[in-house]
Order: C-alpha cells, then sequence, then structure tokens
C-alpha cells in the first residue's frame, strides 16, 4: 500500500513539473492564453467569448428591450 502512494506521489509532481517547465525556464514565464479572447486569428474573425458578447449585447440593448427580455 506504501508503494502505490509513493509511486502516485512522484508521478504527480513529475507531471507538476513537466506542466511548469515554461514557468520554470523562462524568466517572467508565465501558463499560456488558451481563452478565446486570447487567441489572435480568432479576434480578427471577431469571435469573442461567450461572456463578452452577452455584455456588449446587453449594452446595446434599450431599456424596453432589457424589460421584455426579462419578462
Amino acid at each position: 500500500m506504501l508503494k502505490v502512494v509513493v509511486f502516485t506521489v512522484i508521478i504527480l509532481l513529475v507531471c507538476v513539473v513537466l506542466l511548469c517547465v515554461r514557468m520554470i525556464i523562462k524568466k517572467n514565464g508565465s501558463f499560456p492564453n488558451t481563452h478565446v479572447g486570447g487567441n489572435s486569428s480568432l479576434r480578427k474573425k471577431g469571435v469573442k467569448c461567450a461572456q463578452a458578447q452577452d455584455f456588449e449585447d446587453r449594452i446595446r440593448m434599450n431599456l424596453f428591450e432589457r424589460l421584455e427580455k426579462n419578462f
């Protein structure tokens, strides 16, 4: 049982180190931005995340449209 726990902990540590290689090696390294807004080719096409699109739609609606949508 103890061998399995030690083996599992070692595997998890190796995985964490491999995931953090970019952060550890590069000065001021960080994880890559995987959000839709962080992708330049999607931004050029006008694709945004659902939250940003919803926010923009709410801003564009007037009071009557907002009330109509909620009721």
